[in-house]
């Protein structure tokens, strides 16, 4: 068998979607699962669309995603160049000897560049320039008249063709429009110029998604005719999205995030990201769901592809980016999560450490932390119903009575620390004989105005100090008697 090679052919027209990463990323698990190489290919016969600085973003993404590649742009491997633009002097040469074989004609039409406004060239229609004597037509272009080339399909008969998770799929060609080759440019189309450049670079297997289905019988006519042989397909399912009445349809912005880029700016961990996507559509065949980059690779096989539209589940990429959170050393949390933290510059900096271990086991998502901290920097407003907790038997009134004697004894405490606090509150609810709860609750109420903080009221006083904890306490002592 022939060395396995897979591309990844990006458009750098905007953000990493995440359905291109995950057809990058089935593309390098195929490569690596078989000792083959994976390319990295920029195709850029779309200048209109080009975004600048969309190239970085696609070699940031892959870098932080750990997809690398061994040949592309900036490794070559002796098939380059590997960006399409680069490539344009070879494409006219391609495409002449298709018209040479009447596989593909000239044509002359007005607006002849713009297919979707063109009538002339649906599939139910024969373009006119199609039946113009060869010799005609070659003189026109000889004098320089404008023209594209277009493929000419024989729109008697069937194509078919055996993709790998598809199956066999038959399309008749009177659906095929004679699509536009080579443009008035001389830039190549992205269907006829992924033909040509996977030929070329001896690209064994195509990993695209479904909705190439459809157009893959156009790409067979040209390998056909060419006398090429055709590459192993592997088309991959949808990926759907679900809004919040429940109803599902294509992954898109008004489901939420849709990229690599703004899932990691909201505090998912680009190896989260990566696992949970290799799942949407790929399965293991096992209830395993927690995967490394390398464990993947091992455990990829094509036939564990599924043909079914995978629904993008934002509560499970959040649970299992919580995991991933969780396995983190607490250096690593606590350096992973200060970006997002919102105490650059505050009293927290220095305590940071101290917080950190605080969220750690309680962070889903990094850009949760900062709401989740806030009453650290400033307490919100609340109202003393607040000091109600049943299981506690805590309430306003008692917490009146209680609260001025917790005070004075934390008030002499001269250890200041989350045990000696916590030592404190417990000794109290052993002297009155009542719940520890009771005290923790109280006090937790006064310092934090918040019925959930991360760590009990130890924690918190130990980070706000004792001169803000004190001051607090006596804020809350002013409400419970206004």
């Amino acid at each position: 068998m022939s060395e396995v090679r897979t591309r990844f052919a990006p458009s750098p027209t905007g953000f990493m979607h995440v359905g291109n990463l995950r057809t990058a990323l089935y593309a390098w698990l195929l490569a690596r699962s078989e000792g083959g190489k994976f390319i990295l290919r920029i195709e850029d016969t779309d200048q209109a669309r080009y975004v600048a600085n969309a190239v970085e973003v696609i070699y940031a993404t892959l870098k932080s995603a750990g997809l690398d590649h061994d040949e592309g742009p900036d490794k070559d491997g002796g098939f380059g160049p590997y960006i399409q633009s680069e490539r344009k002097g070879l494409y006219r040469e391609y495409a002449e000897k298709l018209v040479n074989s009447g596989h593909a004609y000239y044509c002359f039409c007005d607006k002849c560049d713009e297919e979707s406004d063109d009538e002339i060239h649906e599939a139910s229609a024969l373009c006119p320039c199609a039946s113009l004597d060869s010799a005609e037509a070659a003189a026109r272009v000889a004098s320089g008249a404008a023209h594209v080339i277009r493929q000419r399909i024989d729109r008697s008969k069937v194509s078919s063709f055996t993709d790998a998770v598809f199956g066999e799929i038959q399309i008749e060609n009177k659906v095929l429009d004679d699509q536009i080759l080579l443009k008035q440019d001389n830039m190549p189309t992205y269907n006829f110029a992924n033909v040509v450049d996977d030929h070329l670079m001896n690209i064994t297997h195509v990993v695209r998604g479904s909705e190439y289905l459809s157009s893959t019988p156009k790409y067979n006519l040209l390998y056909e005719a060419f006398g090429w042989e055709i590459p192993t397909y592997v088309h991959l399912p949808l990926i759907m999205g679900k809004d919040a009445e429940g109803n599902v349809s294509k992954l898109s912005k008004r489901h939420g995030s849709v990229s690599f880029e703004n899932l990691t700016a909201e505090g998912y961990l680009p190896e989260a990201i990566v696992n949970y996507i290799a799942l949407l559509g790929w399965s293991p065949k096992s209830d395993r769901e927690i995967f490394t980059l390398a464990e993947l690779a091992e455990a990829f096989k094509i036939s564990g592809l599924n043909k079914s539209p995978a629904v993008f589940d934002y509560g499970k990429l959040r649970w299992m980016n919580s995991e991933y959170i969780k396995s983190l050393s607490p250096e690593k949390f606590a350096s992973a999560a200060l970006p997002f933290a919102g105490v650059s510059g505050t009293v927290l900096e220095s305590k940071w450490k101290k917080i950190a271990a605080l969220l750690h086991n309680r962070t889903e998502i990094f850009t949760e932390i900062p709401e989740k901290i806030a009453f650290l920097l400033n307490q919100p407003e609340y109202d003393v119903e607040l000091f109600n907790h049943k299981k506690s038997k805590s309430d306003p009134e008692n917490t009146r009575q209680d609260l001025p004697e917790l005070r004075d004894r934390l008030a002499n405490l001269n250890d200041w620390d989350a045990e000696n606090i916590s030592g404190v509150l417990s000794g109290f609810a052993a002297e009155k004989e009542i719940k520890a709860g009771r005290p923790m609750w109280q006090v937790r109420i006064a310092v934090s105005g918040c019925a959930v903080t991360p760590g009990g009221p130890g924690e918190i006083m130990e980070i706000l100090g004792k001169e803000e904890s004190l001051k607090r306490i006596d804020q809350a002592l002013k409400k419970l008697t206004a």
